[in-house]
């Protein structure tokens, strides 16, 4: 068999049936060389090395890390005091990759945040979790414990000179944290709302400092990068996008779960071979591709690869790469009112397309599925649509809300006429 550390190397040291390694045991099977070689090297130079190898962020935007990293201020008159932002706060519906790795690997995200503060020159990080995720919080603390105990992190780090602590925040809970400027403004004991940008995070973020905010799957991406370079890391991937991926699926399959596989795995492969295919008498309408707040797709589009820009030319988003799937005995319309109370219930209220027009979806949507409805309530959510759309709003919540919405009444339009024709749910 392949060395997994070369094919898989987030889920390398993860065995559901046993507990996530020690320090002890992740340090046998390889863990913190990447640190160690990390710390070797100039911080311009890691930055440069994760730039060119095209790793994007996998906490949905797929911005290249690299790069982004890049835009922190470096050298004369640069400001000294400089942050790293693990955003933990997963709550994207349909989405629990995060929550394997910090249960069942915590120290690999460990590893990954040292370099990368050690990268854009700061020498204080901390981690933004999601307060429901008690568990990952418990091993995370251990991990931070068990690392400052063994001179990994800490003052003058393995006699480098350089000194880094982490810090584990435990989010109050509330989706708007899943973006970035929101997230900080909460870090700082403030309301979770967004900022305007410009200034970004990475010139003006955390007290004003300069910010860097990484999701969890992306800082665990970096120790095996840094220790087996950019080339090695471009060959994980089938398509483009390099690297690999832990893709996920839920909805009435036989097999919900997560795995992690290469960058442009075809949906086809994801949903039949991995997650089972669909349960017996079951088949598939469509599919969220990459969590609650992206397009459906439909079953002509199986065959697509998972990456970033071959779902975006379908009409999607790869998002957070965690594919909720809809069977034909599901009813759509109280699929997206499911989703649109959600989104409603965590618009953080700052401006009105997201405070009011939210609340009406749900309300119009309740309309239809209640068997109430009238033909006007489509003219409505089609209006309702645009008003929320990309532009009108300061953040992207909802947009993102929108997009299932949307979709949903181009893709299944039968489905919504159906309810006002026939004045009930026909699936029930």
């Amino acid at each position: 068999m392949p060395d997994q550390t070369l094919t898989k190397p987030l889920t390398k040291n993860i065995c559901p049936q046993h507990k996530p390694p020690d320090i002890e045991r992740y340090q046998d099977n390889g863990g913190y060389s990447g640190w160690r070689k990390a710390l070797g090297m100039a911080p311009e130079d890691i930055v440069e090395l994760v730039q060119k190898s095209g790793l994007r962020g996998r906490g949905g935007a797929g911005f290249n890390t690299g790069l982004k990293w890049s835009f922190v201020p470096r050298g004369k008159g640069s400001p000294s005091v400089k942050y790293l932002v693990c955003n933990a706060d997963e709550m994207e519906p349909g989405t629990f990759k995060d929550r394997l790795l910090m249960e069942q690997n915590p120290h690999l995200l460990i590893e990954g945040m040292a370099i990368a503060a050690y990268a854009i020159e700061a020498r204080t990080a901390y981690i933004f979790i999601r307060g429901e995720y008690h568990l990952a919080a418990v091993r995370l603390e251990q991990a931070i414990n068990e690392a400052r105990q063994a001179g990994l992190i800490g003052p003058d780090i393995l006699n480098s000179g350089y000194s880094l602590e982490i810090y584990l925040h435990r989010s109050a809970g509330n989706y708007i944290c899943g973006e970035e400027t929101a997230l900080l403004n909460a870090l700082e004991g403030r309301r979770a709302i967004p900022r305007a940008k410009p200034p970004f995070p990475q010139v003006s973020g955390l007290w004003g400092k300069p910010t860097v905010v990484n999701n969890v799957e992306t800082l665990c991406n970096i120790p095996h990068l840094i220790e087996l370079g950019s080339e090695w890391y471009k060959s994980l991937g089938r398509c483009q996008d390099a690297g690999s991926k832990l893709f996920g699926v839920s909805g009435k399959v036989n097999k919900p779960g997560t795995w992690e596989l290469p960058m442009g795995t075809p949906i086809r492969e994801i949903i039949e071979e991995h997650a089972g295919g669909m349960r017996d008498g079951l088949k598939l309408k469509g599919f969220l591709p990459g969590g609650g707040s992206t397009d459906f797709l439909g079953p002509t589009d199986l065959d697509l690869p998972m990456d970033y820009d071959a779902i975006a030319k379908a009409g999607s988003r790869m998002g957070t790469g965690t594919i909720i799937v809809l069977d034909d005995h599901t009813c759509p319309v109280g699929l997206v009112l499911n989703l649109s109370q959600f989104f409603a219930r965590e618009s953080c209220g700052w401006c009105t397309p997201c405070r009011d027009g939210l609340p009406w979806v749900v309300e119009i949507l309740t309309r239809i599925e209640n068997g109430s409805g009238t033909p006007e309530d489509l003219d409505l959510l089609q209006e309702q649509v645009a008003r929320m759309g990309p532009g009108n709003t300061f953040c992207a919540l909802a947009p993102g809300a929108a997009e299932p919405l949307q979709s949903a009444l181009r893709l299944f339009e039968e489905d919504f006429i159906d309810h006002i024709r026939k004045g009930r749910c026909p699936y029930r």
